[in-house]
């Protein structure tokens, strides 16, 4: 699969899969790691949370690992990682946003 096809993100799903780069995180880790990112604009209910991660672990950008310490309510937390094509596509994201960028700040030098 061609990670350029899945291009651009929304600011939201890339935040979602960036919180998921340095490792496996559980939900609510991810949910406080999106709003750190994004310098607090982006505060994900848990059903817009979950709703990504359905759809990102249907679409295997990410993959379910085992959390062994349990959640507070002692029930097993379920932790979610970057698949190879999560990955992939992550790496596609950031060289597009760098060519905009790059595009913008020579448009800018003239002005």
């Amino acid at each position: 699969m061609n990670a350029q096809e899945r291009l651009p993100l929304t600011e939201t799903t890339l935040f979602i899969l960036l919180g998921l780069s340095p490792g496996p995180k559980h939900g609510y880790a991810i949910m406080k790691e999106v709003e750190a990112l994004s310098d607090g604009r982006i505060t994900l209910s848990t059903g817009t949370l979950y709703g990504a991660l359905k759809r990102l672990l249907d679409g295997g950008w990410i993959e379910r690992v085992d959390d062994t310490a349990p959640g507070d309510n002692g029930r097993e937390r379920k932790a979610y990682r970057l698949t190879e094509l999560g990955q992939r596509i992550v790496s596609a994201e950031i060289a597009r946003l760098q060519r905009v960028v790059a595009t913008a700040q020579q448009r800018q030098v003239g002005v």
